[in-house]
């Protein structure tokens, strides 16, 4: 398995909180990584770190083979960062600010025009490309600050909530531009606070919190790890969960109940046995629940409010 990222034992401090403690993770090349924590997690100090556009305090950080804080300027060609907040100038077109942010990338003259017409077609912007950006929606502004990062055509691409107050159909566009470069062989890191999103587009996953890595590895592994086996249940008549041993946990949930259990099959077998023998239930429905991220998530990190 060839690694595009690799990151040991990475340390960063901020007087006496620590943001990032010992944090290890490695990224696989040609794949989508979902970078997942609460607000103040660490994920964008060490997606920050990533870039050189912070040090860090200890540990190391590879990006193709190269030392990210040694090597900065080559680590920096061959990365394309999204913050969180939008970096154009309102006032500029989007072409104008293309050709600011091509500039600093170094690109010039014909490629310069070629890769500007492209990254436009690609965010779906080429008709509005001379229009100022403080005319453009949130959904076009998010857009034409991916594209911005995708002028020198990196070989990794870090989003860091790229889809924050956006429209559905900007979104989209953007899943579809994230899945074309992924398969185009670009690596691709993604922040999001969205579960549906990461579970829609990523291969693996790192969950950080409080400056740690506290779970990390492919999806289902993570599912298969830590997701309670539940059974969704609806019943026009009053459910004891209590009268079924194998029960551990149960809650409301929309017009039903969840009962988490270990064993889902044997749960809804003998809910089913019993309404059978005497009708006691009139179950409307009953299913096996799917496990989400967010589930682990909150299993993981906690339910209270992180501000």
């Amino acid at each position: 398995m060839e690694t595009v990222v690799d990151i040991h034992q990475l340390k960063k401090q901020f007087g006496s909180k620590a943001a990032l403690d010992d944090v290890t993770f490695s990224i696989r090349k040609g794949s989508c990584f979902g970078l997942l924590g609460p607000n103040g997690a660490g994920k964008s100090t060490a997606m920050k770190i990533l870039t050189g556009i912070l040090p860090a305090d200890g540990g190391s950080v590879r990006v193709f083979g190269l030392d990210a804080v040694r090597q900065r300027q080559a680590v920096q060609r061959q990365v394309g960062y999204v913050p969180q907040e939008i970096t154009l100038y309102d006032k500029l077109s989007a072409t104008d600010n293309l050709k600011f942010f091509g500039g600093l990338y170094g690109i010039k003259g014909g490629l310069l025009k070629t890769r500007m017409d492209e990254v436009l077609r690609e965010t779906g912007l080429l008709d509005r490309a001379n229009d100022p950006v403080k005319t453009f929606s949130g959904g076009m502004k998010r857009r034409i600050n991916i594209a911005c990062a995708l002028l020198h055509q990196p070989k990794l691409l870090i989003l860091d909530e790229p889809t924050v107050g956006i429209d559905p159909q900007s979104r989209n566009h953007i899943f579809d531009m994230i899945r074309h470069l992924r398969d185009s062989g670009v690596t691709i890191i993604y922040s999001t606070h969205y579960m549906e999103e990461v579970e829609a587009l990523c291969d693996d996953i790192a969950i950080i919190d409080r400056g740690k890595v506290i779970a990390q590895g492919h999806l289902q592994d993570l599912f298969d790890h830590f997701a309670q086996k539940a059974v969704y249940l609806e019943t026009d008549r009053p459910f004891h969960p209590e009268s079924f041993a194998s029960i551990k946990k149960s809650y409301t949930r929309d017009r039903g109940w969840v009962l988490e259990t270990d064993q889902p099959l044997s749960v809804m077998r003998s809910i089913l046995d019993r309404n059978e023998a005497d009708q006691s239930l009139k179950i409307n429905a009953i299913e096996m629940v799917k496990p989400s991220l967010e589930d682990v998530f909150l299993s993981l990190t906690g339910t209270s409010l992180r501000d």
